[in-house]
């Protein structure tokens, strides 16, 4: 389970971007040097307390044809107003989920009886068929099918794991009976073991990265031009419908790095360093010339070559292909569409001497990754679940042998090729493409590029064909404008809307979620940040959070680790420069070889351990935050490929939430603090008649069903990193 329960036993309650000096090395790995420690330590809670959702028959199906109560257990509103509502609206006040609270529905007749006081009830088409092959998956994995099993989960509260327990089994025919029926995790799951994360998470082996017939090695030769995991072939994919040949679109975001630009009101300074680091050799060894010049008419610096940059022979080696169906998901309070997450390919920097054909020791890796991060296409449960069923299958082969490396080409394809998203930019199904590199300038720098046009008001983005632009950092405030541990606008944001948005009850470290958004703007001035640089800052601090108040320690670790430069620094552990435990700066090594090495946030220190990470605020006196994420990411596409259920639901319209404001004068719209504020008015729903009336009025307020995984009210344990 991504957001679940605990049982009782766990239950408590700015500077100018002037160039900076670099931190003490020593001082800042022992300031928050992590440690790994036995999962087995996590205490066993039982399997019952974890279950969030129930699904109930109804004895006759509803007006809408909905034939079954999905029962939520939904955490205290973000907006403490709503508390004792007995109807809750969260999503897109467009086609919002509108929620009865369970104990009123059973009052009512409505529906047979209520879960507890804690749970809201939505309704569904569900067919007995659904259950009945969630029964099926379940026999099948007892057999093998996915490889060896395990009876014990690890229960997540967002990223960390918290405890163990055991998934229960579905009991189809209880179902059938009318029984209110737990939705758990599978009460098997395939164990997690590093061959596991090899070939269905983090997919780093030399076989597929160094493989000859899909990838070109810039630093020996080996290998084929332009194969289907070349950064040669991502690029020409993406360029087509952009107007430009994949030359001049790679050369032309490569420029983006030449002169200052401008998003949000945060100006980054250029790095022209990309061109005697990045252009020039690439230049040279295509048998071109390169020069940097300055337009006297535009000031601008600009590329002049003799001839296009040879795509085929890239400086970026593949290092992974990654699987972040974790992301997948669940439709959020910003209205995410159900979908089956993102594929991502890391690709290092080399700078080869000769270039292609030397040896591992003349590669001269660089400290600069290039992440490609696509959307895989689909909407719905049904392609979540195949997509899922795809990986989970991989992960039963033995070895990368040509079958393996097949099936692999086949979901890749599936992606990355022109016109799967005809509704992006260029009709490619690129999110965005992050970098992070020191290779250029001091210090590290992450920056953020889509197919896309950035709103420059409300910062929605519109798809676009063209070149590659420069986009804000997701959730990452302007680290030139806002100082990482004085900032006023920090502190405050992070003591009322994300303290706000602190799911309760909270305990520090086993029970800290928040839901919020960054807003573009803040107090009337920019906050989203064009670029992140790390060291500094190493995290966000809130001055004022007080580390005896736990909800105020969960929210300024909430914010942090969610940005840019705490993930990939403090606040995760990743700021060990001794070489021997954890890495700087990057989850995935660029500068180690073949295969790259990873993060303790990321492995947790290997299969069956954690690796917990002092506070990056208070330290371990405080707190320590667990993290075993490819473990996570692991249950999570296991859950996916076996055991989620899919149920139809009717979303009602706006006109719905209109009649709602015109009975009870007011809206229990429940939405994150800092997302845009409601046009209705937003208060909560207390007479038990008014609930009544709405029931008899959902008829005539109906959308389209969706088809969506019945736990798609829970949020993702992980956002957009």
């Amino acid at each position: 389970m991504r957001i679940a329960v605990l049982g009782a036993a766990l239950a408590v309650s700015g500077c100018a971007k002037d160039p900076a000096q670099e931190p003490s090395r020593q001082d800042a790995a022992e300031e928050s040097r992590g440690s790994s420690t036995s999962l087995g330590e996590l205490p066993l809670v039982p399997g019952l307390s974890v279950a969030g959702t129930f699904v109930q028959k109804l004895e006759q199906p509803t007006p809408l044809g909905e034939t079954t109560a999905v029962h939520v257990k939904l955490p205290p509103p973000a907006n403490r107003l709503l508390a004792d509502s007995l109807v809750r609206v969260v999503g897109d006040p467009a086609r919002p989920s509108v929620l009865f609270h369970s104990d009123t529905l059973a009052r009512l007749g409505a529906i047979p009886s209520s879960p507890g006081p804690d749970f809201f009830t939505l309704f569904a088409r569900l067919p007995d068929s659904e259950l009945e092959r969630r029964q099926e998956n379940e026999r099948r994995l007892a057999s093998g099918e996915l490889g060896s099993t395990t009876r014990e989960s690890i229960l997540f509260n967002g990223r960390h794991p918290v405890a163990r327990y055991e998934g229960l089994p579905v009991d189809a025919e209880a179902f059938r009976w009318g029984a209110r029926t737990p939705v758990t995790n599978c009460p098997l799951v395939p164990t997690s073991t590093q061959p596991q994360w090899e070939r269905t998470q983090m997919i780093r082996d030399p076989a597929v990265v160094l493989d000859p017939a899909r990838t070109w090695d810039p630093c020996t030769g080996a290998g084929t031009k332009g194969g289907v995991w070349t950064f040669a072939h991502l690029m020409r994919e993406m360029a087509q419908g952009s107007g430009a040949r994949p030359e001049a679109f790679v050369l032309n975001w490569l420029s983006l790095w030449l002169n200052d630009f401008q998003s949000n009101g945060d100006t980054v300074p250029a790095r022209r360093k990309m061109h005697d680091e990045v252009i020039a050799p690439w230049a040279a060894a295509s048998g071109a010339t390169s020069a940097l010049q300055q337009n006297t008419s535009t000031g601008r610096w600009e590329v002049v070559l003799s001839k296009p940059l040879d795509l085929d022979i890239a400086p970026f080696r593949l290092l992974s292909i990654v699987n972040r169906i974790d992301l997948a998901g669940t439709r959020d309070y910003d209205d995410k569409p159900t979908d089956p997450g993102e594929l991502r390919f890391i690709f290092g920097l080399t700078r080869p001497s000769p270039w292609g054909g030397g040896t591992e020791a003349t590669c001269n890796l660089k400290p600069f990754t290039v992440i490609f991060e696509y959307g895989v296409p689909g909407e719905g449960c049904a392609p979540v679940v195949a997509w899922a069923r795809q990986w989970a299958l991989l992960g039963t082969f033995t070895s990368f042998n040509v079958a393996y490396k097949a099936q692999l080409t086949q979901m890749t394809q599936s992606v990355v090729l022109r016109g799967r998203a005809p509704g992006k930019g260029n009709a490619n199904a690129l999110n965005q493409i992050r970098t992070n590199e020191v290779a250029l300038a001091f210090p590290w720098e992450m920056r953020e590029f889509r197919l896309a046009d950035e709103h420059p008001v409300t910062g929605k983005d519109k798809p676009s064909n063209g070149p590659l632009r420069v986009h804000t950092m997701a959730l990452t405030p302007d680290d030139a404008t806002h100082d990482s541990q004085t900032d006023p606008d920090i502190d405050t944001f992070v003591r009322t809307q994300v303290k706000n948005g602190v799911e309760q009850p909270v305990t520090v470290p086993t029970r800290c979620t928040a839901h919020f958004t960054v807003p573009r703007t803040l107090n009337g001035r920019p906050f989203l940040g064009a670029n992140a640089l790390v060291a500094p800052p190493t995290h966000w601090e809130g001055f004022s959070v007080v580390p005896t108040d736990a909800t105020e320690v969960c929210a300024r670790k909430e914010f942090s680790v969610n940005t840019c430069n705490g993930c990939h620094f403090k606040d995760t552990g990743t700021n060990d420069f001794s070489g021997t435990d954890n890495l700087a700066f990057v989850h995935v090594s660029p500068t180690s070889g073949i295969p790259a090495r990873l993060s303790k946030f990321l492995t947790g220190g290997g299969p069956g351990f954690m690796f917990t990470v002092p506070d990056a605020q208070f330290g371990s006196a405080v707190a320590s935050w667990p993290f075993a994420d490819l473990l996570r990411r692991h249950q999570r596409l296991q859950e996916l490929a076996s055991c989620t259920t899919c149920g139809w639901f009717i979303d009602l319209d706006l006109g719905f939430l209109s009649r709602m404001e015109a009975l009870a004068g007011s809206v229990p719209l429940d939405v994150p603090p800092g997302a845009p504020a409601p046009t209705l008015t937003v208060g909560p729903i207390r007479d038990i008649g008014v609930v009544k009336q709405l029931l008899e009025l959902r008829p005539g307020f109906r959308t389209q069903p969706r088809e969506l995984p019945l736990d798609f009210l829970q949020a993702p344990a992980a956002r957009v990193h």
